[in-house]
């Protein structure tokens, strides 16, 4: 049993490879090596850590022109990924629901601080 399961992983794993090698192959020629959130920027040396995102979170929709794609480099893609699972668990954007900003009053705070 163990040896059946462990097959099945290596085959997805393998499959998983195939398919992401194709379209970031494709993507990392397509874009500039940079993350389309906090904008790092990327070279041959960590390029790894730089990934495709599908906006749409659909991984067979892989558009020749690369619509669906974006480059995201793996913190920001896991971030993306959460972000996802928690609206569609809590079924509203979580970041829309803060409304304390500590800062609002910094620069009063700071002007006292100089009296």
């Amino acid at each position: 049993m163990s040896d059946n399961l462990d097959k099945l992983v290596a085959s997805a794993r393998a499959d998983y490879a195939k398919r992401e090698d194709g379209y970031r192959q494709r993507a990392l020629k397509m874009y500039p090596w940079v993350c389309g959130r906090c904008m790092r920027e990327f070279d041959n040396n960590n390029v790894r850590e730089l990934t495709v995102h599908h906006r749409d979170h659909n991984h067979d929709h892989n558009p020749e022109d690369g619509s669906n794609w974006e480059l995201l480099c793996v913190f920001c893609h896991d971030n993306e990924h959460q972000r996802f699972v928690e609206q569609i668990t809590y079924g509203e954007d979580q970041a829309a629901v803060t409304t304390h900003n500590p800062f609002a009053d910094l620069k009063s705070m700071m002007d006292d601080k100089k009296k």
